[in-house]
């Protein structure tokens, strides 16, 4: 694990493909329930990625706060809504929850959303 946003996301991303190459039923199984569960529906694709952000924060997932970062800019989020859904995890997770959105959180914004400008 590298730290920097976008190593993390290719590190991530790339994982899964190499793992999918051994395990394809398995990671096939993972990516059609993703597909399934983050295709518009009762709620857009775009607050699904605002709930997930605001989940990987509260678990302390590092990849999970990269991916989700970037797919919830990705869908068209703001920083400010995706941060804003960071802080209602942070009411529940506290200071661990906090340090993760002010680091992680932060670094994958700034490096993410210019991606998206």
């Amino acid at each position: 694990m590298s730290g920097n946003p976008r190593e993390m996301l290719n590190e991530f991303t790339g994982g899964l493909q190499n793992l999918g190459e051994s395990t394809k039923e398995s990671v096939g199984a993972f990516m059609n329930l993703l597909g399934t569960v983050y295709k518009d529906g009762a709620l857009d694709p775009k607050t699904k990625e605002l709930i997930s952000v605001g989940i990987a924060v509260y678990n302390r997932c590092l990849y999970c706060i990269v991916y989700h970062t970037y797919k919830a800019l990705e869908a068209g989020a703001t920083r400010d809504e995706i941060l804003e859904s960071a802080m209602v995890s942070v009411a529940f997770g506290g200071g661990p929850t906090m340090a993760y959105t002010v680091t992680m959180l932060k670094d994958s914004l700034d490096e993410f959303e210019k991606d998206f400008a």
